[in-house]
């Protein structure tokens, strides 16, 4: 694995005041003590629960990086809702190097992205179509599956710092082995990739560092130590025993 490391760490540079749901947020509570997590690696997986700040901590990175809210690139200016949160404004990214190219890919809001750029397409002052880049298709007449291949294997042109919030949402697992392969591609052409997801197809990426959110904090793990791998594990290989233990009135 070669890539680069454009930011390199997160500090928690401001005060996030006891009266904010934030501070009752884990991965917060991380940065509060520990002041700082690092990211060693080209590739960074959050993993973890819900409700333990994998996206809430992503998107703030996102924001403090120059990336619109709601996805895209650092190009973005659109709002459709104002529901991101001010963790942001209390963070310091630690950059090495710049990034000629860069994308916020989130599941939740990837609809705006689409319908944004059809917008500004529709504007006379675009030229070239700005749908070009994204594989010449609008991004609503395609599978939320395929849009989401199309922005990663046409907009995503390496050298960058791509930042994507449960890709696995839109995606098959035939459909996720193909984004693993296309991010070894990008981080063969020098990109960083911050992940938070709950797919083990997508963790498994060699050499990734896996940092698991919990109520106790923000821990490295490896990949076979992940719930996520051994839940799935135990389900496929005795399906019927799990079912029975869930099920069972």
């Amino acid at each position: 694995m070669e890539g680069r490391t454009y930011i390199s760490a997160v500090r928690l540079s401001g005060e996030i005041g006891y009266g904010s749901y934030l501070a009752a947020v884990p991965a917060v509570r991380h940065l509060m003590r520990a002041g700082q997590l690092k990211l060693e690696k080209p590739v960074t997986f959050f993993v973890g629960e819900n409700g333990t700040g994998k996206s809430t901590l992503l998107e703030a990175i996102a924001v403090a990086y120059g990336f619109n809210p709601e996805g895209g690139t650092r190009n973005f200016r659109f709002s459709t809702e104002d529901s991101h949160s001010e963790l942001w404004k209390s963070l310091t990214l630690v950059k090495r190097g710049h990034a000629s190219d860069g994308f916020f890919l989130r599941a939740e809001s990837f609809y705006n992205v689409a319908s944004n750029i059809d917008q500004l397409d529709r504007e006379p002052s675009f030229s070239p179509p700005v749908i070009d880049s994204y594989g010449g298709v609008s991004l609503h007449r395609r599978s939320h599956g395929e849009s989401f291949l199309a922005v990663v294997q046409n907009r995503f042109g390496g050298h960058g710092v791509y930042l994507l919030d449960e890709p696995e949402a839109a995606l098959s697992p035939t459909r996720q082995m193909t984004l693993l392969c296309q991010m070894d591609e990008l981080v063969k052409q020098m990109s960083q990739f911050i992940v938070a997801t709950h797919s083990p197809i997508l963790m498994a990426y060699p050499k990734a560092d896996i940092l698991e959110f919990s109520g106790e904090g923000i821990r490295a793990v490896d990949y076979r130590e992940t719930e996520h791998y051994q839940v799935t594990r135990r389900f496929l290989e005795d399906p019927e025993r799990m079912l029975r233990y869930l099920l069972e009135d």
